[in-house]
């Protein structure tokens, strides 16, 4: 028989008795979250890389670019070596083990429900690329492109893996009943706690308050902050791992819960200042997505417009509660955004996916109480590791080959003298 006539067999037998391996593989979930997967890593590049270019000084974009792209490398490297194996692998309490080290476990016939494991593995990885991410926004205009590296690889094996671990893996905090859909706490807390540590560890930018310049192109911010809305369609509706009625509802109130809580941060600042800004009402979109993210899958419509009120709201108040009663420089606002968003949100779902607010539903024999404390608890331990644990990575950076630029470079940008390259050129 010659080799096509052998191919031709095979594939008419294929056909006609398809391996049991693939027969509950769903090729909707499936191309859902191929898609979902794509636009949670657009959400990081370019999406964040330019919302957060726009708010930083012209002499000081290409850095932030960079950290983002090489942030996105580093990570989906160290993700593949061991980072899903110590967040998916093992039944320990506390932290996975290293039985898939390298995925070495993931074959084409390896499931997650109803998709492959190895796009589930992928998925996953591009939240694992976001998070650190995010907490670019706390160190920018004065950070070592080092000490980037240093702190992002570590923190993703030391604090997302484990907490991705607790929540999501079958650790600690999944025993308990912990409602988190998409990383109020796996992702918003974590980040905004690692922010508020860099801001406090690495000092204040030159100058600042005072004479901090203010964002070089709000339009850059715009166009970054549109993508990152248009990818947490994959962020939360993907997380429902199959495409289906719960993720097209955790798709319709994140969408409300953004433009509520764009709306509120407008109307503040024109009632507050007499003028709504482009970059107040799109981080206040920002503020509604991280609020409604770890709730997003257990909510209704009435759910989705209070986290928008109350996103919207309180993280407004948190910024100016850290920027301006305490003087904290988290350059761009993470901690009170991201996470104070995320713990409210996380809070909140307690109370919200219940069926009087036309949620879900909370588990049988849970009340809001009991579920209120199980969120207040994972909270709690998740804020203080991340605390701890991101103060001594970065001083393990510092030690390594210091955090902070020095004060001429500071002047001069971080383009020039971390990456010998403009952003822009006089003509």
């Amino acid at each position: 028989m010659s080799n096509f006539a052998r191919g031709a067999a095979a594939f008419i037998g294929a056909l006609c008795a398809p391996s049991l391996a693939f027969a509950s593989v769903d090729s909707g979930d499936t191309a859902w979250i191929l898609t979902s997967t794509a636009l949670v890593l657009f959400m990081t590049l370019p999406g964040l890389a330019l919302f957060y270019a726009g708010l930083v000084q012209s002499k000081n974009i290409l850095s932030v670019l960079m950290h983002h792209f090489a942030i996105a490398c580093l990570c989906s490297v160290l993700w593949v070596i061991a980072g899903y194996s110590l967040a998916f692998s093992g039944g320990g309490a506390w932290i996975g083990d290293l039985s898939n080290l390298m995925m070495s476990a993931i074959t084409t016939e390896s499931l997650t429900g109803t998709i492959p494991e190895s796009l589930f593995a992928a998925f996953q990885m591009t939240f694992a690329i976001i998070t650190p991410a995010l907490v670019i926004g706390a160190y920018v205009e004065r950070i070592k492109f080092s000490a980037v590296l240093i702190f992002s690889g570590l923190w993703l094996l030391v604090v997302y893996a484990p907490v991705t671990h607790w929540v999501w893996g079958g650790g600690i905090m999944a025993s308990w009943g912990v409602l988190d859909f998409a990383g109020g706490i796996v992702v918003h807390a974590t980040a905004g706690t690692a922010a508020l540590v860099a801001a406090l560890v690495i000092g204040k930018r030159k100058g600042f308050p005072s004479s901090i310049h203010p964002p070089h192109s709000p339009i850059l911010t715009m166009l970054g902050a549109s993508m990152l809305w248009v990818g947490w369609f994959g962020f939360n509706g993907g997380s429902a791992l199959a495409a289906g009625q719960g993720a097209a509802m955790a798709l319709l109130v994140t969408h409300i819960s953004a433009a509520v809580a764009s709306l509120v941060w407008m109307f503040i600042e024109w009632r507050k200042f007499g003028r709504p800004s482009v970059v107040g009402m799109v981080t206040g979109m920002v503020a509604g997505l991280a609020t409604v993210t770890p709730a997003s899958g257990f909510i209704g419509v009435p759910g989705g417009i209070i986290l928008g009120l109350a996103g919207g709201y309180v993280c407004y108040v948190a910024v100016d509660f850290i920027r301006g009663k305490l003087q904290i420089d988290d350059s761009l606002d993470v901690f009170a955004v991201h996470g104070v968003g995320g713990v409210l949100g996380s809070l909140l779902v307690a109370v919200l996916a219940t069926e009087t607010f036309s949620g879900a539903g909370l588990g049988e024999g849970v009340t809001i109480s009991s579920q209120l404390g199980v969120q207040a608890a994972s909270i709690g331990i998740t804020v203080l590791w991340t605390a701890i644990a991101s103060y001594i990575i970065f001083k393990i950076a510092a030690v390594c080959g210091g955090l902070r630029v020095d004060s001429d470079a500071e002047t001069e940008g971080l383009d020039l003298t971390q990456h010998g390259e403009r952003g822009y050129h006089n003509s």
